[in-house]
Protein backbone atom coordinates (compact mmCIF):
# COMPACT_ATOMS: atom_id res chain seq x y z
CA UNK A 1 0.00 0.00 0.00
CA UNK A 2 2.51 2.48 0.99
CA UNK A 3 4.20 1.91 -2.60
CA UNK A 4 1.03 3.06 -4.30
CA UNK A 5 0.85 6.00 -2.28
CA UNK A 6 4.62 6.96 -3.49
CA UNK A 7 3.13 6.22 -7.09
CA UNK A 8 0.49 8.50 -7.04
CA UNK A 9 2.05 11.60 -8.41
CA UNK A 10 0.09 15.14 -8.00
CA UNK A 11 -1.23 14.84 -11.58
CA UNK A 12 -2.35 11.30 -10.90
CA UNK A 13 -3.99 12.50 -7.80
CA UNK A 14 -5.94 15.16 -9.40
CA UNK A 15 -7.12 12.95 -12.16
CA UNK A 16 -8.34 10.53 -9.51
CA UNK A 17 -9.97 13.15 -7.25
CA UNK A 18 -12.18 14.50 -10.32
CA UNK A 19 -13.08 11.39 -11.44
CA UNK A 20 -14.39 10.12 -7.26
CA UNK A 21 -16.70 13.69 -7.65
CA UNK A 22 -17.75 13.12 -11.25
CA UNK A 23 -18.45 9.57 -10.54
CA UNK A 24 -20.79 11.05 -7.33
CA UNK A 25 -21.86 13.69 -9.13
CA UNK A 26 -23.55 11.51 -11.59
CA UNK A 27 -24.88 9.23 -8.86
CA UNK A 28 -26.74 12.87 -7.56
CA UNK A 29 -28.12 13.44 -11.25
CA UNK A 30 -29.83 10.22 -12.04
CA UNK A 31 -31.38 10.43 -7.80
CA UNK A 32 -32.79 13.39 -8.62
CA UNK A 33 -34.21 12.09 -12.24
CA UNK A 34 -36.05 9.39 -10.17
CA UNK A 35 -37.14 11.15 -7.14
CA UNK A 36 -39.05 13.50 -10.19
CA UNK A 37 -39.76 10.59 -12.59
CA UNK A 38 -40.14 7.55 -10.00
CA UNK A 39 -40.80 4.07 -11.85
CA UNK A 40 -43.76 6.19 -14.07
CA UNK A 41 -41.62 6.43 -17.29
CA UNK A 42 -40.18 3.74 -19.65
CA UNK A 43 -37.02 5.50 -18.82
CA UNK A 44 -37.22 5.05 -15.63
CA UNK A 45 -35.51 0.90 -15.95
CA UNK A 46 -33.08 2.66 -17.75
CA UNK A 47 -31.87 5.72 -15.87
CA UNK A 48 -32.09 2.82 -12.55
CA UNK A 49 -29.92 0.60 -14.77
CA UNK A 50 -27.58 3.74 -15.41
CA UNK A 51 -27.59 4.99 -11.74
CA UNK A 52 -26.04 1.34 -10.66
CA UNK A 53 -23.33 1.49 -12.69
CA UNK A 54 -22.70 5.23 -11.54
CA UNK A 55 -22.21 3.97 -7.69
CA UNK A 56 -20.44 0.91 -9.36
CA UNK A 57 -17.61 3.61 -10.96
CA UNK A 58 -17.90 5.99 -7.60
CA UNK A 59 -17.17 2.82 -5.51
CA UNK A 60 -13.85 2.09 -7.07
CA UNK A 61 -12.45 5.74 -6.72
CA UNK A 62 -13.71 5.87 -3.09
CA UNK A 63 -11.69 2.61 -2.90
CA UNK A 64 -8.51 4.52 -4.89
CA UNK A 65 -9.12 7.98 -2.92
CA UNK A 66 -8.33 5.32 0.18
CA UNK A 67 -5.84 3.04 -0.96
CA UNK A 68 -4.01 5.92 -2.43
CA UNK A 69 -4.01 8.37 0.00
CA UNK A 70 -5.67 11.02 -2.50
CA UNK A 71 -7.80 14.03 -0.80
CA UNK A 72 -11.64 14.01 -1.94
CA UNK A 73 -12.52 17.46 -3.78
CA UNK A 74 -13.52 19.92 -1.04
CA UNK A 75 -16.30 20.50 -3.49
CA UNK A 76 -18.37 17.23 -2.63
CA UNK A 77 -21.42 18.78 -0.86
CA UNK A 78 -22.28 21.80 -3.31
CA UNK A 79 -21.78 18.65 -6.16
CA UNK A 80 -24.15 16.62 -3.82
CA UNK A 81 -26.92 19.46 -4.17
CA UNK A 82 -25.77 20.84 -7.83
CA UNK A 83 -26.33 17.12 -9.29
CA UNK A 84 -29.78 16.34 -7.46
CA UNK A 85 -30.82 19.49 -8.51
CA UNK A 86 -29.42 19.58 -11.65
CA UNK A 87 -31.55 15.29 -12.31
CA UNK A 88 -34.52 17.03 -10.59
CA UNK A 89 -35.00 19.82 -12.41
CA UNK A 90 -34.42 18.34 -16.18
CA UNK A 91 -36.61 15.25 -15.09
CA UNK A 92 -39.31 18.35 -14.25
CA UNK A 93 -38.95 19.41 -17.48
CA UNK A 94 -39.56 16.10 -18.77
CA UNK A 95 -38.76 12.50 -19.95
CA UNK A 96 -36.48 13.91 -22.94
CA UNK A 97 -34.92 16.96 -21.61
CA UNK A 98 -34.08 14.42 -18.26
CA UNK A 99 -32.06 11.96 -21.47
CA UNK A 100 -30.72 15.63 -22.67
CA UNK A 101 -29.29 16.14 -19.66
CA UNK A 102 -27.75 12.35 -19.67
CA UNK A 103 -26.67 13.05 -23.21
CA UNK A 104 -24.87 16.04 -22.38
CA UNK A 105 -22.96 14.98 -19.00
CA UNK A 106 -21.55 12.04 -21.02
CA UNK A 107 -20.44 14.08 -23.84
CA UNK A 108 -18.41 15.68 -21.38
CA UNK A 109 -17.51 12.90 -19.54
CA UNK A 110 -16.25 10.62 -22.89
CA UNK A 111 -14.10 13.77 -23.87
CA UNK A 112 -12.87 14.05 -19.99
CA UNK A 113 -11.86 10.02 -19.62
CA UNK A 114 -10.45 9.80 -23.51
CA UNK A 115 -8.18 12.81 -22.52
CA UNK A 116 -6.79 11.09 -19.54
CA UNK A 117 -6.44 7.61 -21.03
CA UNK A 118 -4.36 9.91 -23.78
CA UNK A 119 -2.61 11.08 -21.02
CA UNK A 120 -1.92 8.30 -18.76
CA UNK A 121 -0.68 6.10 -21.29
CA UNK A 122 1.18 3.09 -19.60
CA UNK A 123 1.97 5.17 -16.76
CA UNK A 124 -0.63 4.02 -14.40
CA UNK A 125 -2.59 0.65 -15.48
CA UNK A 126 -5.22 -0.07 -13.12
CA UNK A 127 -6.48 3.57 -13.45
CA UNK A 128 -6.03 3.31 -17.37
CA UNK A 129 -8.43 0.04 -17.30
CA UNK A 130 -10.50 1.21 -15.18
CA UNK A 131 -11.19 4.83 -17.06
CA UNK A 132 -11.55 2.70 -19.72
CA UNK A 133 -14.32 0.12 -18.61
CA UNK A 134 -16.00 3.22 -16.99
CA UNK A 135 -16.16 5.35 -20.66
CA UNK A 136 -17.21 2.80 -22.26
CA UNK A 137 -20.32 2.29 -19.78
CA UNK A 138 -20.68 6.01 -20.02
CA UNK A 139 -20.83 6.31 -24.33
CA UNK A 140 -23.96 3.48 -23.85
CA UNK A 141 -25.60 5.96 -21.59
CA UNK A 142 -24.78 9.02 -24.35
CA UNK A 143 -26.51 6.54 -26.74
CA UNK A 144 -29.27 5.73 -24.72
CA UNK A 145 -30.38 8.94 -24.11
CA UNK A 146 -30.17 9.51 -27.87
CA UNK A 147 -32.43 6.77 -28.58
CA UNK A 148 -35.19 7.91 -26.22
CA UNK A 149 -35.53 11.57 -27.78
CA UNK A 150 -32.60 13.46 -26.08
CA UNK A 151 -32.02 15.71 -28.77
CA UNK A 152 -35.97 16.23 -29.69
CA UNK A 153 -36.10 18.07 -25.83
CA UNK A 154 -37.62 21.64 -25.71
CA UNK A 155 -34.01 23.99 -25.98
CA UNK A 156 -31.68 21.10 -26.56
CA UNK A 157 -29.21 23.19 -28.02
CA UNK A 158 -29.27 25.92 -25.18
CA UNK A 159 -29.94 23.08 -22.31
CA UNK A 160 -27.21 21.05 -23.34
CA UNK A 161 -24.68 23.66 -24.04
CA UNK A 162 -25.51 24.69 -20.72
CA UNK A 163 -25.45 21.69 -18.77
CA UNK A 164 -22.02 20.98 -21.08
CA UNK A 165 -20.37 24.28 -20.31
CA UNK A 166 -21.32 23.34 -16.57
CA UNK A 167 -19.52 19.62 -16.13
CA UNK A 168 -16.50 21.45 -18.12
CA UNK A 169 -16.30 23.83 -14.93
CA UNK A 170 -17.39 20.91 -12.64
CA UNK A 171 -14.27 19.24 -13.50
CA UNK A 172 -12.05 22.20 -13.72
CA UNK A 173 -12.85 23.27 -10.23
CA UNK A 174 -12.68 19.39 -8.58
CA UNK A 175 -9.08 19.03 -10.41
CA UNK A 176 -7.96 21.80 -7.74
CA UNK A 177 -10.51 22.67 -4.66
Amino acid sequence: MTNVRAKTGKRTASMIRVNQAGEYGATRIYAGQLAVMGDRHPMAREIAHMAEQEERHRKFFDDMIARRGVRPTALQPFWDVAGFALGAATAAMGPRAAMACTAAVETEIDRHYQHQLDELGDNDPELSAAVEDFRAEELEHKEAALRAGAESAPGYPALSFAIRAGCRAAIALSKRI
